[in-house]
């Protein structure tokens, strides 16, 4: 494997980043997820999305690079970060909202570096698909743990549990 970086998302890298987000999921979730809602990914609305979340200033979004690919990403939120958006918790704890990396490079400690990178040494919860254990194990080896409390993902109508992260 090439040698890679972590680096912040830049505007010039957002539709990158939405390729990236829409491949991942078809690469994690492709036996999960639907295959209807995996193919109505539209590139271009999720580039705003993402572009949107990257000039409000309220989230960490570190993106991980080979060369000049984009080949991963995170992104955290957290009640510190200047300009947070209103409405949020206003505890210090922070969400993991977002953390993939393409499936060539999983187990690379890419996934660990862009974890650490959008939600440093904070308390942080997470949502986790219920059916995805391959995820558990990865969160759990990173001190997160199942608080018990589930919902229904609003896109995927899939269950979900959250996880929490409480030491840095």
């Amino acid at each position: 494997m090439s040698d890679w970086q972590i680096a912040p998302l830049t505007a010039n890298r957002v539709t990158e980043l939405a390729a990236c987000h829409i491949a991942s999921w078809r690469e994690a979730y492709g036996t999960l997820v639907p295959g209807h809602i995996l193919d109505g990914f539209d590139l271009e609305r999720s580039a705003l999305t993402w572009e949107r979340r990257r000039a409000d200033c309220t989230h960490e979004l570190p993106v991980a690079l080979v060369g000049d690919h984009l080949i991963g990403f995170a992104c955290g939120t957290n009640s510190s970060i200047p300009g947070r958006q209103a409405g949020r918790s206003a505890s210090s704890e922070g969400e993991l909202e977002a953390l993939y990396v393409r499936s060539a490079w999983h187990g690379t400690g890419i996934a660990d570096a862009l974890i650490e990178a959008a939600a440093p040494g904070s308390p942080c919860t997470l949502w986790v698909f219920a059916d995805y254990p391959r995820a558990h194990a990865f969160y759990r080896r990173h001190g997160f743990t199942d608080t018990g409390i589930r919902r229904t993902d609003p896109f995927t109508l899939l269950p979900e549990q959250l996880w929490r992260r409480d030491r840095g």
